[in-house]
């Protein structure tokens, strides 16, 4: 039956996709081709989990990661990377911007077609009831089963983000340090002195 094997079709689909896509982001010189490229990682992702019922997992993949993270790391390359982006605005950059959109749409075609398929209810890779809720089977796992590992990441995280101020905030003496108070405090007779001098006579042709 047709139906039988289009899961199977979809999951070997996509997850080439996600391993081409991951492949050419750490394999590919320039910044913006791989940022784009794990967008189209980070989507192909989502549709995997959307293919098993985890409609919460994929929602989140798509909204945090290519809708929030990468896009800030994408306008942070592309800022940085002045003189090559002038010179790619218009050329591989829209390509490669174009054929990630274009893939990222056919495999939404692909996942929808399939769901809408006769007969992929019954026959799909993971089915549940219908009153199932992937978010409170998530909740349940992750503060029942594995509370420990999620409260270690939590302090681990803290930890990291501490660690990362106290490096900003610390003085090296190679390094000038700026007081915010003190800039702003400033006035005019601590930047600029005004020296008067004799006015010289001006000489005149004869003395030449």
């Amino acid at each position: 039956m047709i139906s039988d094997w289009i899961p199977v079709v979809l999951f070997y689909a996509f997850a080439g996709v996600l391993l081409a896509s991951a492949l050419a982001v750490i394999t590919v010189r320039n910044s913006v081709y791989a940022a784009l490229l794990l967008v189209l990682a980070f989507f192909s992702a989502a549709a995997l989990w959307m293919l098993l019922e985890a409609e919460f997992l994929a929602i989140t993949l798509v909204l945090v990661y290519v809708g929030a993270v990468m896009v800030l790391f994408l306008f942070v390359v592309m800022m940085l990377d002045v003189k090559s982006r002038e010179k790619h605005a218009l050329g591989g950059y829209g390509k490669v911007a174009i054929a990630v959109a274009v893939a990222m749409l056919l495999e939404m075609v692909m996942l929808f077609a399939g769901k809408l398929a006769a007969g992929l209810p019954e026959t799909s890779l993971t089915r549940h009831a219908a009153d199932y809720s992937n978010v409170r089977a998530l909740a349940e796992e992750l503060f029942t089963r594995y509370v420990f590992p999620f409260e270690l990441a939590a302090v681990l995280l803290l930890v990291a983000i501490v660690a990362a101020i106290l490096l900003t905030l610390r003085r090296r003496p190679d390094f000038k340090h700026l007081d915010p108070a003190r800039q702003i405090a400033v006035k005019a007779s601590d930047r600029m002195r005004v020296i008067k001098m004799p006015a010289e006579p001006q000489s005149s042709g004869d003395d030449k």
